[in-house]
């Protein structure tokens, strides 16, 4: 084998150093990022999990907080309507009742009670059945045993009329009601409400893919609801209630049930229920398997990457990139005639060559800029010239003396209104760009002008859409459009003259066109009348269609400018395109 150059061998000993320090030091660093976010993963999803179920169970428990809340808005709507009524049963109270019966869907009954179970008044006001045991039941008891005191009962079978099933939550409360001889009596109010409303929104809650929860009583710890309702009377399901009610709200672990699980407490405040959320845990840790095995195939791709980027940099990046930082510190002094010579096809010699492309390129952009800008002034300093038109201002002014001298007056007013408003908007307190509608009514005035000058050889028509009024244009850019129709089109023309001027929003763009029903443009002329250098200076033309056409695209870009449409004997159309903004170009 050949032996190396020493100064290669140079290299490539300083190369091994470099790769093998750093591959070491690569390694430790991802060894010990590994174990970081190994750690960091886990405990963030298990945190994630414990934020996730405390967020839905709180939600489960603010909605039903509210439900109860609207119950007990109701329920005192009820007891206040009963106590401000007179001797009972009372038809106008039987009336409100009605009223507060129909505007919930899920009032059951509403009915008022004596201590001994004598029905006062009640809504629905069906036949009550015999053995209901009225006062030995629950809801009754809890009135009685604590008047003044609102109670909530477990769900239950309504049972106190006959053909009426539903499963209820019952609320009650002891009363008194005032009497004509202005003793009070005892009394239990009570309203049903169907449960179906709370049925649905405990079903609702999933936590994960087998996650439930369901609601205990606080204070006896009866299941209220449960999804297996029918499995926990049948005692093939258990759950921990004793351990729940030892908790306000909060999350914990629990495998009394022989599989681990995650339970999270929230407490409805208003009723003294508690949402019991239940996941399990083997959904979590599957959850960090999958993490975790991401997280090894990463973390072994990136070292890989950092392996092979420390073979690159040892091997392909010291001279070259030198060469070529020495190069651009020149380019950034302003020596622009620099050219890197290129040794080499490897990535460092791509960028030499596309460094070298980007000088030349900036150096032709600038000169091309200098030649842009040249023209731009060029064709400012022409429409300059062209705001004082020495012999259209020389006519005009011939015009108003000539009808002045055959006392047509008002036509001098019109004609002499018409110029000092064209040359107003005509200057523009110097703006290059001004509102459409501006142009608009400088083009009016001066067809008012020509009008009156060719005696009345033409009509025109001027119409624009309304959201193409405050879009702003360059200065100036009908005018020339218009002079070139009544001077190469219209004048020619034996036949009256009409001239439509449009301004419209088409596809996002702002669109001005200028028609005319004059002879027309020769067509091998038609296809020179954007591109023949002489234009600008043809005569009659003022500042020419290539200038207006010129003047867009160094404004506005490439995509703007002029379109030329034209059959003779028939007419031409010249469609300006220009971008829809409310402000010229910076």
């Amino acid at each position: 084998m050949r032996p190396f150059p020493p100064r290669l061998f140079r290299f490539k000993s300083i190369q091994f150093l470099i790769m093998a320090s750093f591959t070491a030091m690569t390694v430790l660093v991802v060894v010990l990022v590994s174990i970081v976010l190994y750690n960091k993963f886990n405990r963030t999803a298990e945190n994630n999990a414990f934020l996730s179920n405390q967020q839905v169970i709180y939600q489960v428990a603010s909605n039903l907080e509210y439900y109860i809340r609207s119950m007990t808005v109701v329920f005192s709507s009820v007891e206040y309507e009963i106590k401000a009524a007179g001797e009972l049963p009372d038809k106008a109270l039987t009336e409100r009742m009605n009223t507060i019966f129909r505007t919930r869907e899920d009032l059951v009954t509403i009915g008022l009670f004596t201590e001994s179970g004598q029905r006062i008044t009640s809504l629905p006001a069906a036949d009550m059945r015999g053995n209901t045991h009225l006062t030995s039941q629950s809801w009754f008891r809890s009135a009685v045993e604590n008047p003044n005191h609102l109670s909530f009962s477990i769900p239950h079978v309504q049972n106190l009329f006959k053909s009426s099933y539903k499963w209820v939550v019952s609320m009650s409360k002891g009363i008194k009601l005032p009497l004509a001889n202005g003793e009070e009596m005892n009394a239990v109010l009570l309203v049903d409400v169907n449960f179906k409303m709370i049925d649905d929104l405990s079903r609702s809650v999933k936590l994960g893919q087998k996650g439930y929860a369901y609601i205990i009583d606080d204070s006896a710890g009866n299941i209220i609801y449960h999804p297996q309702q029918q499995l926990i009377y049948a005692g093939l399901k258990y759950e921990n209630v004793e351990q729940a009610l030892k908790y306000t709200y909060g999350s914990y672990f629990d495998d009394s049930t022989g599989v681990d699980r995650l339970i999270t407490i929230q407490t409805v405040s208003n009723v003294g229920w508690k949402i019991v959320g239940v996941s399990y845990m083997d959904e979590i840790v599957t959850t960090q398997k999958e993490i975790n095995t991401f997280l090894f195939w990463l973390l072994l791709a990136v070292l890989a990457f950092v392996l092979l980027i420390t073979l690159y940099m040892s091997a392909k990046i010291s001279q070259p990139i030198k060469r070529l930082e020495k190069s651009m510190q020149l380019v950034e002094r302003g020596n622009f005639d620099i050219h890197i010579p290129i040794r080499r096809d490897d990535e460092v010699g791509r960028l030499s060559r596309r460094f070298n492309l980007m000088v030349n390129r900036i150096r032709e952009l600038m000169n091309q800029n200098i030649y842009e800008q040249e023209a731009k002034r060029k064709s400012e300093l022409e429409v300059l010239q062209s705001q004082i038109h020495p012999h259209f201002l020389y006519n005009t002014l011939n015009s108003v003396v000539r009808m002045a001298g055959t006392g047509k007056n008002e036509d001098v007013i019109t004609m002499i209104t018409s110029l000092s408003r064209f040359f107003r908007i005509s200057l523009s307190r110097g703006e290059r760009f001004i509102p459409v509608s501006d142009e608009l009514e400088h083009i009016r005035h001066y067809l008012i002008i020509q009008k009156m000058r060719y005696k009345n050889k033409f009509e025109f028509e001027i119409n624009a859409e309304e959201a193409a009024l405050p879009c702003r244009t360059l200065k100036l850019v009908l005018q020339p459009l218009v002079e070139n129709a009544i001077y190469h089109g219209i004048e020619p023309s034996v036949d009256q003259g009409l001239i439509r001027i449009r301004a419209g929003i088409e596809e996002g763009k702002l669109m001005l066109r200028v028609e005319d029903n004059g002879i027309g443009i020769p067509p091998a002329k038609l296809k020179t009348l954007l591109t023949e250098t002489s234009l600008g200076n043809d005569e009659g033309t003022g500042i020419g269609l290539r200038n207006v056409h010129e003047r867009i695209r160094l404004n506005y870009g490439e995509e703007y400018g002029l379109h030329i449409e034209s059959e003779r004997e028939e007419g031409t159309t010249v469609t300006v395109r220009l971008p829809c903004r409310q402000e010229g170009p910076k």
